[in-house]
């Protein structure tokens, strides 16, 4: 695995989401990482009610595919909105796992739903880094359905370190979240 070189503290760097990746440097992502029996609504491979999204990053780019249930219907044979903006959102925060190897959240989101999702046709997804500082993400998420694109959305992200972290998650940090903090200075 390669890593982009180091840069200084605070030094923006641009990605664009349209840049090719090799076909050799691609990656099945697994919500296990997080260790067992975590709650996560969109990847836990565990909780009976998620999503349960296998995401795949291709270079520094995250992919998914996944086909809505019934269950998640907002009208008739449609995806709730919210739901939609849910898939997006979790595609976004693998991006940041993926690609930087650290945990994130969600700070803001801009979005347009261009088409309705169609319950029981799949979905894929892909999600890119268009901005980065060491503290902050900015990523581009768009989202296709039947060959058209139903969905775009900007996704700003927050890495915090781990007492951040905590703080955000009202608890210690379980060990297996640790190595996903962002590192202090020191």
């Amino acid at each position: 695995m390669t890593h982009d070189p180091p840069r200084p503290h605070g030094h923006a760097h641009t990605h664009s989401h349209e840049t090719p990746h090799d076909p050799n440097d691609v990656e099945q992502l697994d919500g296990a990482i997080f260790g067992e029996g975590q709650p996560c609504f969109g990847c836990s491979p565990t909780n009976p009610l998620g999503m349960k999204l296998r995401p795949v990053r291709e270079g520094r780019a995250v992919t998914v595919s996944y086909v809505p249930p019934l269950e998640f219907q907002g009208p008739a044979g449609v995806m709730h909105g919210g739901l939609v903006t849910t898939l997006a959102d979790e595609l976004a925060g693998w991006v940041v796992i993926g690609v930087r190897r650290q945990f994130g959240f969600t700070g803001a989101i801009t979005c347009r739903l261009l088409r309705p999702v169609r319950i029981g046709v799949e979905v894929t997804g892909r999600a890119t880094i268009v901005d980065e500082t060491p503290r902050s993400l900015k990523i581009d998420v768009r989202l296709r359905q039947s060959g058209a694109e139903v969905y775009r959305g900007t996704f700003t992200f927050v890495v915090l370190d781990e007492a951040g972290t905590e703080k955000v998650m009202g608890m210690t940090l379980p060990e297996e979240w640790r190595r996903f903090a962002r590192r202090t200075a020191g």
